[in-house]
């Protein structure tokens, strides 16, 4: 178990940004957070449309404006199906959203050790 501990660690170091390509870095990272907004930014649409879509349907009923008879056996099944299917996608979203969150926060982490890193290499060359 000690070997695999060690071997998991030696593989996370070697992934380590040199304080070398502190800059290219820094761009790689603004780049991966801005996909990552981007894709948060449609997981939380998926979940907004199930709730219009629900929205639509209660209202529709409300004004009494529902389907055919043949249909309205599957009416409220359906609407709750869609508010089930948009709490899923909530969900998901909540979870997606922690996670980049929490890439934030390490990133940001990496982003201060790699600049002190940097300033202590200037400092010993000098």
């Amino acid at each position: 178990m000690e070997k695999q501990n060690a071997s998991i660690r030696e593989r996370l170091l070697a992934r380590l940004p040199q304080p070398e390509n502190f800059a290219a870095y820094r761009e790689e990272t603004a780049a991966l957070l801005a996909k990552h907004e981007k894709a948060l930014f449609w997981e939380k649409q998926a979940s907004t449309a199930c709730y219009v879509i629900v929205a639509i349907m209660l209202a529709l009923w409300l004004w009494g404006k529902t389907p055919t008879a043949a249909m309205r056996q599957y009416f409220w099944p359906m609407t709750g199906f869609v508010y089930v299917l948009g709490v899923f996608q909530d969900l998901r979203y909540r979870i997606y959203q922690s996670r980049v969150d929490t890439l934030k926060e390490v990133k940001q982490v990496q982003l201060q050790v790699l600049e002190i890193q940097a300033s202590l290499q200037k400092r010993s060359s000098e």
